[in-house]
């Protein structure tokens, strides 16, 4: 099993309904992240970085069936040796669908994950293009259990305490995380870490779409619920190394999941 593992997350700008220039921004800043000393064990990338939330065009902009993203980033991982959890994409299904699905590939190019957002943000319509997924985010990497949450799933707190009943010693996290509420990303990422006692490993976008600001901040959270590495606003590579084992010994000293008495949680109350 995977002790340390040395991450890159590349916090990007993405340019709304271009998936050409995302395509081609996205392959620089990878090969510059894989080109680092030491390399790093595994990419991160932000969510729906090849379209942007251009939602009026989303039929026509989506990947369909992931199949330029999977093989780009499969051909890539293969050639350097190195994961990547591909953020998400807008992806179109057979049925005519679009979902916001995360993909993640290992060292040989062979696809470990795959999620589909299963909360849609109302607040930027996603409900009105998107369909929403079905599955949790569960998968190996390196020989760890992970689990993988999509930018609004994070204020759902029993969806990451799931994905660590499962298992799951590292969550990562792609977003588009807006102005104003970096209180609420960052508080909310650690609180994820804190009570689940794993990593949180967040990718976040930079830049301008529309109206809308995003602030960057990508960060890496240990189970303490202390911030390991954290961005600025500027597109940039977050680096940083974290040691997995970090994970039982906190489980071990504070033992939340022994304590846990779900059979009072799942009662109801009644008027």
């Amino acid at each position: 099993m995977a002790g340390k593992l040395r991450l890159a997350l590349v916090q990007m700008d993405v340019h709304a309904g271009d998936p050409e220039d995302n395509f081609a921004r996205l392959e620089q800043l990878l090969e510059e992240a894989v080109a680092a000393e030491p390399k790093p064990d595994v990419i991160v990338v932000p969510e729906m970085w090849n379209t942007g939330y251009a939602l009026d065009r989303i039929q026509e902009l989506a990947d369909p069936a992931g199949v330029r993203t999977k093989a780009f980033v499969s051909d890539f991982c293969r050639r350097h040796r190195v994961n990547v959890m591909a953020g998400s994409i807008a992806e179109k299904r057979e049925s005519g669908d679009v979902t916001n699905t995360a993909y993640g590939f290992d060292r040989e190019g062979h696809e470990i994950a795959a999620y589909s957002k299963i909360h849609l943000f109302k607040l930027m319509d996603e409900h009105l293009h998107l369909e929403a997924g079905g599955q949790l985010g569960r998968f190996e990497l390196e020989g760890v259990q992970a689990g993988v949450m999509i930018c609004y799933d994070i204020r759902f707190p029993e969806l990451a305490r799931r994905l660590a009943l499962d298992g799951a010693k590292v969550l990562f996290v792609p977003a588009e995380w807006p102005h104003p509420r970096l209180h609420h990303w960052r508080t909310l990422l650690q609180a994820r870490a804190i009570e689940n006692q794993m990593f949180v490993v967040a990718c976040n976008r930079s830049g301008v779409s529309g109206d809308t600001h995003f602030f960057g901040h990508s960060m890496v959270v240990d189970p303490w619920g202390e911030i390991v590495a954290e961005a600025g606003e500027e597109e940039t590579i977050v680096r940083a190394e974290i040691d997995l084992a970090l994970t039982d010994e906190v489980r071990g000293r504070i033992p939340v999941f022994a304590d846990r008495r779900p059979q009072l949680y799942e009662q109801h109350s009644v008027d």
